[in-house]
């Protein structure tokens, strides 16, 4: 046979065997080839393989051994002890310390710190370690740092700010309200404004099924659109019915806007659904924004409510920040931004459709229309025409609890 034909099948039978052996038998096969193919044969079997010649050399001293000594039993051990480089943190003990004192939280306001102001990529803490005498790799910096007990973790929103002593109390006592109203046939629902959203050709975060390669093309930069302008939707939820109304304004975002979307649910869905029969309404609220508690403006919208309605109009607003606990927040508003992710909301039109459109699988049911009307900013209610309002406060903090009353 050929010298050629010989390494040619050399070469097929480590294709076929290499993946199923370790190192150890690796050597040991291209030894028992080298020694089959005769003189020259290590370094034959080297270029075929690129195994290197001095590891065949190995691989034959091992064959010789286990020749003379048949009995002996095998190490579980594929290399001799010692062998290798030894890593970074073993050669340079003050490593691990100065990587450490780099990354620990403790020393995250330490202003005296090199990497306070930057970002700390495995590649900057590399760089400032070589800075500092311990010269090191990036992909080492990382395995420290998983190591000890590192991971790359984004923000939590945990914080909520000052506690206010009688939070839990507000929260038993808004449960109380809105079991009460329901037993009794009564609509209870949950208002707030949702995330302001741009009308136009501009990136939605998530992602959609699309062709291959063919991602929807938005804007570069998001910057408003004067034409399409934005819009601000303002959400009421009917707890009971498990069905919303979402106002989608174009202009402010103000109490009397959010009187006209509560009274749009009324004229839409509400009256529908409890006709005649409903004395009161109860409206369950955040203490910021368009409705916020200490706002006179909300409270003469909400006296305006009670006259068009014909009925009394009961408000209860979670303390301050607590707006996550708001039903509207988990019930309604999470289901619109997952129906409308990765879609660019181009115009009112397909804000409002998108929203109408999204259903859940507890029977969740939207309607949404779009509010073109004016609601300027600045206005003032005057001491004169607050005493006038119809208004009843709770024995239980009146400046959350209250109703106001159809005037007269």
């Amino acid at each position: 046979m050929r010298d050629e034909e010989k390494i040619k099948h050399i070469k097929e039978r480590y294709r076929a065997r290499c993946p199923l052996l370790d190192e150890r038998a690796r050597r040991q096969w291209a030894a028992a080839e080298a020694k089959a193919y005769g003189w020259g044969g290590r370094l034959q079997v080297s270029r075929a393989t690129g195994i290197a010649y001095n590891t065949i050399s190995t691989g034959l001293k091992e064959l010789q051994d286990r020749r003379h000594h048949p009995r002996r039993p095998l190490s579980a051990r594929l290399r001799r002890k010692g062998a290798g480089r030894k890593r970074r943190e073993n050669e340079n003990p003050r490593l691990a310390p100065s990587l450490e004192q780099l990354v620990c939280p403790a020393t995250r306001g330490d202003p005296s710190s090199p990497l306070r102001w930057t970002c700390k990529s495995t590649r900057q803490l590399a760089d400032e370690l070589t800075a500092q005498g311990h010269p090191v790799r990036p992909r080492t910096v990382a395995r420290l740092l998983k190591q000890a007990g590192y991971s790359l973790q984004g923000n939590r929103k945990a914080r909520e700010g000052s506690k206010h002593p009688d939070r839990n109390a507000q929260f038993e006592h808004i449960n109380a309200e809105a079991l009460a109203f329901m037993r009794q046939g009564q609509p209870v629902i949950s208002v707030d404004t949702k995330k302001k959203e741009l009308a136009g050709d501009f990136k939605n975060g998530g992602r959609e099924w699309q062709p291959a390669g063919k991602p929807e093309q938005v804007r570069v930069h998001d910057f408003m659109d004067k034409t399409p302008g934005k819009a601000i939707p303002y959400g009421v939820h009917d707890l009971t019915k498990n069905e919303g109304w979402v106002s989608a304004g174009i202009d402010h975002d103000t109490a009397r806007f959010a009187t006209e979307a509560i009274w749009r649910w009324w004229a839409k869905m509400g009256r529908k659904h409890y006709g005649k029969a409903v004395k009161k309404l109860l409206i369950m609220a955040d203490s910021g924004g368009a409705n916020a508690s200490r706002s006179r403006l909300w409270k003469a919208s909400m006296q305006a409510l009670a006259n068009r309605l014909g009925m009394a109009v009961q408000v209860c607003h979670f303390p301050p920040g607590t707006s996550k606990w708001n039903k509207i927040e988990h019930r309604m508003f999470c289901h619109i931004t997952r129906n409308w992710r990765g879609r660019p909301l181009v115009s009112h039109e397909v804000i409002v459709k998108l929203i109408a459109s999204t259903t859940t699988r507890n029977g969740l049911k939207i309607e949404a229309g779009l509010d073109t009307k004016a609601y300027p900013t600045g206005l003032k209610v005057s001491d004169e025409k607050f005493e006038a309002l119809n208004l009843r406060g709770d024995k239980f903090h009146f400046d959350w609890n209250y109703r106001l009353l159809p005037a007269p």
